[in-house]
């Protein structure tokens, strides 16, 4: 199982139209092959981050979905950010 997660940064005044704009990437990820879950998210504490978490299969499904990634106008509203990739080797139910 591979996880992405971590943060970006926009303008906060940018935050709710970023998301926005992200609403069909989510839908398209969440039909993707090999996908488990995805979602971004508006953080409660800090006005401009926003929340990554993707769970997938395999990395081949990651690349497969993620290809160039963000489109050149949501990537130039991206201020700055921190994002891994994490490999699981067994899950246990909490």
């Amino acid at each position: 199982m591979i996880i992405v997660s971590g943060k970006i940064y926009v303008a906060p005044g940018e935050r709710d139209g970023y998301l926005a704009g992200c609403r069909t990437v989510v839908e398209q990820a969440r039909v993707a092959p090999g996908c488990l879950d995805f979602t971004l998210s508006a953080d409660l504490l800090e006005p401009g981050r926003i929340n990554i978490y993707e769970r997938w299969d395999t990395d081949e499904d990651v690349e497969r979905f993620r290809g160039g990634g963000p489109p050149g106008e949501q990537q130039a509203q991206i201020l700055d950010g921190s994002v891994a990739r994490y490999r699981i080797s067994s899950v246990e139910d909490a």
